[in-house]
């Protein structure tokens, strides 16, 4: 029968297990250290994706049997001449042609949708680090695709974290952040920050480093905000926000925030840490950060570990997640394939 690469029909159950099951595959045979493929996220990334992205799946059968699926994500707000893609191979079906089967379908895709560039992102070792399987950066350079970021995984492992150097570092910033007062929240944005967070979630391709990575500012305004809460809602991701106040005006100066997937409590992801270019030098970034780890601990009393990425040249952020904690685990590459 040979291999069929067809769309993915998201009103047959069947077939949507079926793309559940290849994903939850290849993400047991990945790092080991990272909590189960969440299935209500899954699903909710189906019928509620974030707005302003059009989204493709694929589906690929090997002599009928399920083995590879490809996701394109096509944004239609901004970097309309981008797509980022995501392409699993079932373990089990690996090196016979379906990662090749599905690319050469995606590229048909893209190229119908006028799209220039397409960027994914592949796992790899870090130098003594533990092992990681290098097949998908040597895929990615087979089919052309240069590598245009990397990014390094880095975890706080809360069984060791020294409480007492904590308090320290978060006493000496509230010391430089005097005119700033924190406030914190769970999952939506009050109302009076909304607009604020939409200002700082946009900057963050301009302020945090892209390495050659083609991809411009976002434009994010509070309906926007708005609409990405919804998606992640409905995935049940559970979050935690940490603000700096700019006591002068009202205004939010600084946000970070902190994300459990529906499927786990004892791991979370350390998201977005931004200080507006206007309140720098105070501070704000290490303060948010520390009172957001207690802000989520308060009611994730299971949570044992915190990852976080940073751009490997991101010096600024990772000298204050070093502060925090964190250590190195592994990288993350960005390939980029102009077609």
């Amino acid at each position: 029968m040979g291999i069929d690469v067809a769309p993915l029909d998201l009103a047959d159950p069947a077939a949507v297990e079926a793309a559940y099951r290849i994903g939850a595959a290849a993400e047991a045979a990945g790092p080991p250290d990272l909590p189960p493929y969440c299935r209500q996220r899954f699903e909710a990334m189906i019928r509620h994706p974030m707005p302003g992205v059009d989204i493709r799946r694929v589906i690929a059968r090997l002599d009928g049997a399920p083995a590879g699926s490809l996701r394109l994500d096509l944004p239609q707000l901004d970097n309309t001449d981008n797509a980022v893609v995501e392409l699993v191979v079932d373990p089990a079906y690996r090196r016979r042609g379906v990662g090749r089967a599905l690319y050469e379908h995606g590229l048909r895709l893209l190229r119908e949708a006028g799209r220039k560039r397409v960027v994914g992102s592949t796992v790899s070792a870090l130098p003594g680090g533990p092992q990681r399987d290098p097949a998908g950066d040597a895929f990615a350079a087979a089919l052309g695709a240069r590598p245009v970021l990397v990014e390094i995984r880095r975890r706080l492992d809360l069984s060791t974290l020294d409480r007492a150097a904590l308090d320290a570092l978060a006493a000496d910033a509230r010391g430089a952040a005097a005119g700033y007062r924190t406030v914190r929240w769970r999952q939506g944005t009050p109302e009076e920050y909304v607009a604020d967070v939409a200002y700082l979630e946009s900057r963050l391709m301009t302020d945090a480093p892209t390495g050659d990575l083609e991809w411009e500012q976002e434009q994010i305004d509070a309906e926007r905000i708005r609409g990405m809460e919804r998606s992640l809602d409905a995935r049940g991701t559970r979050r935690y926000h940490v603000g700096a106040v700019h006591e002068a005006t009202g205004r939010l100066a600084a946000w970070t925030l902190v994300s459990l997937v529906a499927s786990s409590t004892w791991h979370a992801w350390q998201q977005i840490t931004i200080v507006d270019p206007e309140h720098r030098g105070h501070r704000l970034g290490l303060l948010t950060k520390i009172e957001n780890l207690g802000h989520a601990l308060a009611h994730e009393p299971e949570l044992r570990a915190i990852d976080t990425y940073n751009a490997a040249e991101n010096t600024h952020m990772i000298r204050i997640n070093e502060q925090v904690g964190f250590r190195p685990i592994d990288a993350s590459t960005e390939w980029q394939l102009t077609l």
